[in-house]
């Protein structure tokens, strides 16, 4: 598996997954009913942001992140990412690899803290994911998340610095 920055073709790969995790309605804060546009506008970031991609040897895209500011002005030194992995390649350490991609592009580009603003906590996953890579739950907003089979669940706020 390699990473490099998505391009323009990519979003026929990307929109697929996109629309599915939209769909399902369990691990993001998106529409269920998500246009492509609105889809490509959120996730195919404009510089200084990044969307990237995870590949296998023969080219597939098997996973997509993106990366930018998560506030602007005085808070633009802390970044924001999310990140999706095909539905096939979940469980194989593509969500690690790629969140460490990501991690070392935020500290290239002179970000001196990472913040998750809605992590779903039924999303255990996720959680044990990103908590082995150093983030921390600094709070959890109560009931913040309608789940499609939990009701209403907490979204955690995860932080790390970089």
């Amino acid at each position: 598996m390699r990473f490099r920055e998505a391009r323009p073709g990519d979003w026929a790969v990307i929109w697929p997954l996109v629309r599915q995790v939209a769909a399902t309605g369990e691990t993001y804060t998106l529409p269920r009913n998500l246009g492509e546009d609105d889809a490509r506008a959120i996730w195919m970031v404009d510089p200084p942001g990044r969307t990237v991609v995870a590949v296998e040897e023969d080219g597939t895209v098997i996973a997509s992140a993106k990366l930018g500011h998560n506030q602007r002005g005085p808070g633009a030194h802390v970044a924001n990412a999310s990140f999706m992995v095909a539905p096939g390649h979940a469980g194989r350490g593509v969500g690690r690899a790629l969140g460490e991609h990501v991690l070392d592009l935020a500290r290239a580009d002179g970000y001196l803290a990472m913040q998750f603003n809605a992590v779903v906590e039924t999303n255990t996953r996720a959680v044990a994911l990103w908590r082995s890579l150093g983030f921390e739950i600094i709070a959890t907003v109560p009931e913040g998340f309608e789940h499609p089979v939990h009701g209403y669940v907490g979204l955690h706020i995860m932080y790390r610095t970089l």
